[in-house]
């Protein structure tokens, strides 16, 4: 049974799961589900054209659902589409699709924490770190697994691949491949996210695979088009091969690696003879 603070507003057009909780001065508009268990704190708003799964948790302040901050915003407006379990923390806004046939994205196991903005049309994946103040532009995808590190800035239409962490007070105008870190100072990658990679339980020669796949990306000095058929005849299975897929898609470029010392060069347990052929064949 759903407990629903005298104070609150609910329309009788919205639709409410088992075990729905909904705080004081809270407004819940038309046109809105809210699925099992989900607990809505006070003074929280969630607008039309939203949907949420089971057991979310909304903290105080939150909007949901709000109209895009675009010059072309009309009244014909998508929808906002969120999963299940998501922790979404005070003042965070989410905006709906822009336009009527599209939607904003949340997928489960989310943590986005205070005053964090998600504009309209973007699609977050799973088990995602979006941290206090991170700004989130129109159409950007983060993949599974993202962590946004706090007061983060991401351009409209770029993409996060997944795994990646991108550090505090970075601004993104580009793509950020799928495995790597970005260092909030320089917004330049600066190497795999190695811990991120052993807590997901990648294995050693997982992520054997992913530092070769990195030298030959960042390292090898190849022409763009060569460094892409390395990586598709090379790496054709396991995380390696995600790489090439991300890379052959991007339309806006991709985040650089920082300049390393001379002679640097990531460290790999073993050579890999294959890797090696193919960026001689090619060079």
């Amino acid at each position: 049974m759903s407990q629903i603070h005298p104070s609150a507003c609910v329309s009788p057009r919205a639709e409410l799961g088992r075990g729905v909780s909904i705080g004081p001065f809270s407004i819940i508009e038309d046109d809105v589900f809210i699925g099992d268990n989900c607990r809505i704190a006070g003074h929280v708003t969630i607008k039309s054209g939203t949907a949420l799964g089971a057991r979310n948790e909304i903290a105080e302040g939150a909007v949901l659902g709000g109209i895009p901050q675009h010059m072309k915003a009309g009244s014909e407006l998508g929808t906002l589409l969120i999963g299940n379990e998501n922790r979404i923390r005070e003042y965070v806004t989410i905006h709906r699709g822009l336009n009527s046939s599209d939607s904003t994205k949340v997928g489960d196991g989310n943590m986005i924490m205070v005053n964090a903005h998600v504009a309209h049309d973007c699609h977050i994946g799973n088990n995602t770190v979006i941290v206090n103040n991170v700004m989130l532009a129109g159409h950007i995808t983060v993949g599974d697994g993202v962590y946004l590190g706090g007061a983060a800035g991401v351009h409209q239409f770029a993409r996060i691949g997944r795994l990646a962490m991108i550090g505090g007070q970075s601004h993104l105008s580009q793509d950020v491949p799928p495995f790597v870190m970005v260092d909030g100072i320089s917004n330049y990658i600066v190497g795999l996210n190695l811990i991120g990679l052993r807590r997901a339980g990648f294995t050693r020669d997982e992520i054997k695979d992913l530092k070769a796949a990195y030298r030959v990306i960042y390292r090898s000095g190849l022409l763009w088009k060569d460094t892409l058929e390395v990586l598709k005849n090379t790496f054709t299975g396991g995380p390696a091969c995600e790489f090439h897929e991300f890379l052959s898609t991007g339309e806006r470029g991709f985040v650089q690696e920082r300049k390393t010392p001379r002679g640097a060069s990531i460290k790999l347990a073993e050579p890999t003879a294959s890797v090696e052929e193919s960026v001689r064949k090619v060079a």
